[in-house]
């Protein structure tokens, strides 16, 4: 039963090793509306990343993340605890990648 629910759990995460855009949280509200932002924002940069959505306890608390949601580029925090705007999203993706 517990593999079973693991496996669930997993999937409902949109997993992508290559991603270097990473959006922390449970899949609430405030998390899908900072992946949208972020989508639109990569768009705006016409910009191909893909983004990866984490929505795994254990594996968002191993970023030292507490707040969700929470924006990564390359692996580093650069914002948590707010849905950012897609102006501070396109700032943020040109000042890291």
């Amino acid at each position: 039963m517990f593999f079973k629910f693991k496996k669930a759990q997993d999937q409902n995460d949109s997993l992508d090793e290559n991603a270097r855009i990473k959006i922390l949280g449970t899949g609430c509200k405030k998390c899908n509306e900072l992946e949208a932002n972020t989508l639109l924002a990569l768009k705006e940069l016409d910009m191909d990343e893909k983004v990866e959505h984490i929505k795994d306890l254990v594996k968002i608390a191993g970023y030292g993340v507490m707040s969700t949601p929470a924006l990564l580029i390359d692996e580093k925090v650069l914002s948590y605890g707010r849905v950012l705007s897609v102006k501070e999203i396109v700032n943020l993706i040109k000042e890291n990648l």
